[in-house]
């Protein structure tokens, strides 16, 4: 039985679907704003709410984190928008918005831009570096690897280390320096080091309120639990069973878009949290559409809503996926490689 998604493949020409989307790229100023303040004012409700109840009882306070972690959530796909220019009509509001948010996600928004943008350009790519990506092997590269490099990615790719251990590096420690880009002129330690300088300035602020104590213990849960999510949800959009990786002779943007990235169909209250970043692969195919317009987009072109859908208790598989096999065409656990290769991958 032929998959449902190689049967839309047939009818859903990316091309055309590209150029149609075209229409849906007009930001809205004023829902723009909207969107924005329903999304800064609860988080600093929440922030000081953890803050008031913390002293009164460390776990009350660590539950009221975890919304506040939501909307910091939030935030971030609103800067994730400012960075493809979509969310103002105008770049320079874009921009400075962007900026002012990365000081509360901790990501030098400049430097973040330029990578997320390299991301978009080749992802599902085999051939190009993963900037901005999971590192993800095919089979046979995996296979081919020294006993200690195989050992090495089997680690970078446990649970335990994407998504707790992987986040708070990246967002507390890899974003303070620009990592990857130390020889690529004056952007990103501008972007870096003005991001960081910020941060301080702000922490210092907060400190001075609420003391060195209390800041750390109500806004490192909220910072690492943010971060996690995000990170899962960046994990799902591309590391799902049938995602689509080619080589460089046969990628294609267009294709690639459409059908290596996910359509994560959560429930109304996460997508409306996570700013319907879930509608990944149309963002993918046409980056320049405000997240508040997509479902728009899905209600116009019905097709696109079983196109690399997974619900929310089929990502939970998606854990185990670990190495492209060529020869399937899907993403693999690592027991594929043994099956395949047994003395290679003992």
């Amino acid at each position: 039985m032929v998959p449902q998604s190689q049967h839309l493949e047939n009818t859903a020409e990316p091309q055309a679907l590209q150029r149609a989307l075209a229409v849906y790229r007009a930001p809205l100023l004023a829902r723009s704003v909207f969107e924005l303040v329903i999304t800064v004012i609860p988080f600093g409700l929440f922030w000081f709410l953890t803050w008031a109840t913390v002293s009164a009882g460390y776990w009350l306070g660590l539950l009221l984190a975890v919304p506040a972690a939501g909307f910091l959530v939030r935030l971030f796909m609103i800067q994730h928008d400012c960075g493809h220019g979509s969310f103002f009509p105008s770049r320079r509001a874009n921009d400075w918005v962007g900026r002012a948010l990365g000081v509360l996600t901790l990501t030098p928004y400049d430097l973040w831009r330029y990578a997320h943008a390299l991301h978009h350009a080749h992802s599902g790519n085999l051939d190009r570096a993963s900037v901005g990506s999971i590192d993800t092997l095919s089979v046979r590269d995996y296979q081919g690897l020294p006993r200690a490099q195989r050992l090495r990615y089997r680690l970078y790719r446990h649970p335990l280390v994407l998504f707790c251990l992987g986040p708070v590096y990246l967002f507390v420690l890899q974003n303070r320096l620009p990592v990857g880009f130390m020889r690529a002129g004056w952007m990103p330690w501008l972007s870096t080091m003005g991001t960081n300088a910020a941060i301080v300035l702000l922490a210092a602020a907060m400190i001075s309120l609420v003391g060195a104590g209390t800041f750390l213990v109500v806004h490192l849960p909220i910072a690492v639990l943010a971060a996690a999510i995000g990170v899962w949800l960046f994990y799902v959009q591309h590391q799902f069973e049938n995602t689509r990786w080619e080589h460089d002779d046969e990628w294609t943007f267009p294709e690639t878009a459409l059908y290596g990235s996910s359509y994560y169909d959560l429930p109304a209250p996460l997508r409306w949290l996570t700013a319907n970043i879930g509608v990944h692969h149309v963002h993918h195919l046409a980056s320049r559409i405000p997240f508040y317009r997509l479902p728009e987009v899905l209600k116009d072109h019905p097709q696109l809503r079983e196109i690399g859908r997974i619900t929310l208790r089929q990502s939970l598989r998606c854990v185990r996926l670990a190495l492209w096999d060529e020869e399937r065409r899907r993403l693999v656990p690592f027991e594929r490689a043994r099956t395949v290769m047994p003395s290679l991958s003992a």
